[in-house]
């Protein structure tokens, strides 16, 4: 079946009428997927807000024209959590206010950066000279008989990347957890900039390096539709398996480090050598373990098929040591009831993946946003309990469904290229196009905007981690400090897909 390409609706809106038609769209079952400041020629500013909604694929977008001199937009984060961080994100790096924003800290500008520097604008030039221009961040402190802080990180053992947790604690108790991010905010937004479409594409794969398929075919999709170009239902199927290989062998991997957090290393060395079996299925697929270069603008290549019988075989592996840490009583202990989301704030905090249907949200973008017909493999597990078990279940049953789906997309497929990208002889632009994709984490946008001589002018990308982790905090509340490790490891977010 051939799913039909689906583009946004564009309004231009004056800023006054901003708030009343977010609030009809959100009324309406939209929700907002993305929000972008651009710098257009001349230096004029504006603001993209792109709404999706399941039902139908459907797609909207509002572009809001700011005064140069006085660049503000009614701040619509009394409607939408998510849109108050995307305001406080286009403060930091365009100088855009969001007037009646209600916390209007810093989110992305850490207190060395100096004051009045917008590094997205094309004048602002090289970095100037950093200090402590704005002092700590301004954490909002918890007094009380017995309360103590507990500052973690951003520096941790091991190899994970830098985030600071300050934990707010009576015994063991954690009253209020913050999370601080961005300590390596790379710029990559404004590395696209000017580059040919097609030459941008490594870019794309190293957004997050263990969502490399994810963000590789949002990125395609985007630019794909800006450039009109139509890719077939064979390469749209070859790529859906792509992306259940990577969601296969990180659910794997979850599931071992989950057991591993409550004292069960065994299981986790169990997992782990499933994992390197998947590692050695996606270099055999791909030529790479972490399956970059499997998916291209216009197409995907594959150099070989999965054998289903060897996946037949790693669904029982798996299925049986998922059966042996749910019978184990102490990990069964640690997960139920630990650090539960529950649904209402889940929908209040815009929460994507496997975090929201384990918090009983039936949302999904293989099904919502499709590239191509998945059914009837594609199942959508929800849990309701929103706690650590309820995270495991559902990356043990998406496991399970992958296997059914690699199986099925690989009848009729061949290995080889398959592509229709055409040569950009002609200026295909201006024009822009949005991605999206359900990632092994969740649901990933891209949104590009292509200059007429063909080069990206703008690229914004939302990975789902930058909507999942305020809800670590909000899971957190009421946990014990020892829990932090496994809760952090349930919702495993990622840090490099935040920090762009």
């Amino acid at each position: 079946m051939t799913i039909p390409v689906s583009h946004s609706a564009i309004t231009e809106l004056d800023p006054a009428d901003l708030p009343g038609r977010v609030g009809a769209l959100l009324a309406s079952g939209f929700r907002l997927a993305l929000a972008a400041a651009h710098e257009d020629p001349g230096g004029a500013l504006r603001v993209v807000y792109l709404f999706t909604a399941a039902s139908l694929d459907r797609r909207t977008e509002l572009h809001v024209r700011l005064d140069p001199s006085r660049p503000e937009v009614p701040s619509v984060a009394h409607l939408s959590f998510p849109a108050g961080r995307f305001e406080r994100e286009m403060r930091d790096l365009y100088g855009i206010v969001p007037t009646g924003h209600p916390l209007p800290h810093r989110l992305v500008r850490h207190h060395h950066w100096p004051r009045g520097w917008y590094p997205m604008l094309d004048g602002a030039g090289a970095p100037p000279e950093f200090g402590d221009a704005e002092g700590p961040y301004p954490f909002v402190p918890v007094d009380g008989p017995g309360v103590y802080e507990i500052p973690v990180g951003p520096v941790h053992a091991g190899l994970i990347e830098p985030g600071h947790f300050r934990f707010s604690v009576v015994g063991e108790s954690i009253l209020k957890l913050k999370a601080r991010l961005w300590f390596v905010h790379k710029g990559l937004e404004k590395l696209f900039e000017g580059r040919p479409a097609a030459d941008a594409l490594p870019l794309a794969e190293r957004v997050s390096g263990d969502t490399a398929v994810g963000h590789a075919l949002a990125y395609c999709l985007a630019v794909e539709q800006a450039a009109g170009v139509e890719v077939s239902p064979g390469a749209q199927r070859t790529r859906a398996l792509l992306l259940e290989l990577e969601r296969l062998y990180n659910h794997v991997t979850d599931l071992g480090a989950l057991c591993n957090d409550v004292g069960h290393s065994v299981l986790n060395a169990q997992f782990g050598r499933v994992r390197e079996q998947l590692l050695r299925l996606n270099a055999a697929t791909t030529g790479h373990r972490l399956l970059r270069g499997g998916v291209l603008p216009g197409g995907a290549v594959l150099r070989a098929l999965p054998d289903p019988e060897r996946l037949t075989e790693l669904a029982a592996d798996i299925a049986s040591l998922v059966r042996l840490a749910l019978r184990h009583t102490v990990v069964l202990d640690r997960f139920t009831g630990t650090a539960p989301l529950s649904a209402d704030p889940a929908r209040d905090l815009g929460v994507l993946g496997y975090v929201a249907r384990a918090s009983g949200l039936d949302i999904d973008a293989r099904r919502d946003h499709p590239i191509t017909d998945l059914r009837p493999a594609l199942t959508v597990p929800v849990r309701a309990s929103g706690d650590v078990l309820a995270r495991f279940e559902i990356r043990a049953e998406e496991i399970a469904t992958s296997i059914a789906l690699l199986k099925d997309l690989s009848y009729g497929t061949s290995p080889g290229l398959t592509s229709y990208w055409p040569p950009l002889t002609a200026a295909p632009g201006p024009a822009s196009g949005v991605g999206i994709v359900e990632g092994w984490r969740g649901t990933i946008v891209h949104r590009v905007e292509l200059a007429a001589d063909g080069t990206l002018r703008r690229v914004k990308i939302v990975d789902p981690s930058f909507f999942n982790w305020p809800a670590l905090p909000v899971a957190l509340t009421g946990a014990i400090v020892p829990d932090f490790p496994l809760v952090n490891k349930s919702f495993n977010l990622s840090y490099a897909g935040n920090d762009l």
